[in-house]
């Protein structure tokens, strides 16, 4: 009797244990998904759009060096791996700075060459190809959303927002301040996102005029990045800003939410870094916030003082949950996080540079689900 009484809870164990152990390998996280083979070292990605779990693209540059400007980077995701691809006719040197559609069939990207002449190419779902770039423009962003494409940028060193009418660029007026974000509904329904000598603002177009509203206060803050959910729920994230202080001190980040009446600072469950971007999820599915140099204090009497903290954050609705960046052998942390939700899913995407060595960088590919 004794003995099967052992025998048996040996085996209410081990089931234990085998579920345990199931249950932690299906926690979900943030996965490194590796770049291409072809891809030279010294390389960055700036920003990615998804289309679906089959379809994806990602842009920035590669081969660069500390004298040496590099090449344009085009990786489309074919839902297996990530691949590089030809861009047949376009010889410049410089990098893709943005990627946005609204279509697989409909991709725009917005880069710069090594003379700092703007560069706008389009993949019309069978080739990449060179565009007119809209006269005297220095673009830095494109942006898509609600069958619309706009882009951000400066001409003559005052800001510049040009919208898609089907058949060219056309200005659109633009917000007081500088313009770092987009969040586009529709024609007449986007939310912009900048800073004044105010402060961090955020403004709203309704197809006529922008009502502009500042944010944080604070000086030297801004935000980069705007989400609309809902009429009642807006986002905004970037940096809260600093008064003195030595070279280098690390900066607070800022996230700021609309409830449809007030604006309020959000609490982030780390001290320093940059909210870098913000992208909605499905139907039941969290927010997502990326924190890049993310820092916070650490126990009283630590030394260094400061430990690193969470990159990623999901908003439920009522709290946060907090991811860490994985670790890539040979590489530091990511200095740069750009997330792009992949449309019909709880799949999310993040694409950047992270710390090579020995001074170098490389390009980072992150997937969470």
């Amino acid at each position: 009797m004794a003995r099967r009484l052992l025998v048996a809870a040996l085996a209410v164990a081990m089931t234990i244990v085998t579920v345990l152990t199931a249950a932690a390998a299906q926690t979900p996280s943030w996965q490194h998904v590796p770049v291409p083979a072809q891809v030279r070292p010294q390389a960055g990605l700036n920003e990615a759009v998804a289309f679906g779990p089959d379809r994806a693209w990602a842009v920035g540059a590669d081969a660069v060096g500390r004298q040496a400007p590099g090449f344009p980077l085009v990786l489309r995701w074919n839902g297996t791996a990530w691949q590089r691809q030809s861009l047949p006719g376009i010889g410049w040197q410089g990098e893709l700075l943005s990627v946005a559609g609204t279509s697989s069939t409909a991709v725009w990207a917005v880069g710069r060459d090594s003379a700092g002449g703007a560069r706008l190419l389009r993949f019309d779902g069978t080739a990449w190809s060179e565009s007119r770039s809209p006269r005297g423009a220095v673009l830095t962003e494109v942006v898509a959303g609600g069958g619309e494409t706009w882009l951000i940028g400066s001409r003559d060193g005052a800001r510049v927002l040009l919208r898609w009418d089907g058949r060219g660029w056309v200005d659109v007026p633009v917000p007081p301040g500088a313009v770092y974000g987009l969040h586009i509904l529709a024609a007449d329904d986007v939310w912009a996102a900048g800073a004044t000598e105010a402060g961090a603002a955020v403004s709203h177009w309704d197809g006529q005029a922008w009502q502009q509203t500042i944010v944080n206060g604070f000086p030297r803050s801004a935000v980069g990045s705007v989400l609309a959910v809902s009429p009642t729920e807006v986002w905004a994230g970037g940096t809260a800003g600093f008064i003195g202080g030595p070279a280098g001190k690390p900066i607070p980040p800022l996230l700021v939410r609309w409830d449809g009446q007030t604006w309020n600072r959000v609490a982030v469950p780390t001290d320093f870094g940059s909210v870098t971007s913000l992208t909605p999820g499905t139907s039941g599915a969290p927010v997502w916030v990326s924190v890049a140099r993310s820092q916070k204090w650490g126990p009283p009497g630590s030394s260094p003082p400061l430990v690193p903290g969470p990159e990623f954050l999901a908003w439920n609705g009522q709290s946060f949950t907090e991811y860490d960046e994985p670790e890539v052998a040979g590489e530091g942390d990511s200095s740069v996080l750009r997330l792009a939700p992949v449309p019909g899913t709880t799949t999310v995407w993040s694409v950047g540079r992270a710390a090579g060595p020995e001074g170098t960088f490389a390009p980072r590919i992150l997937r969470f689900g």
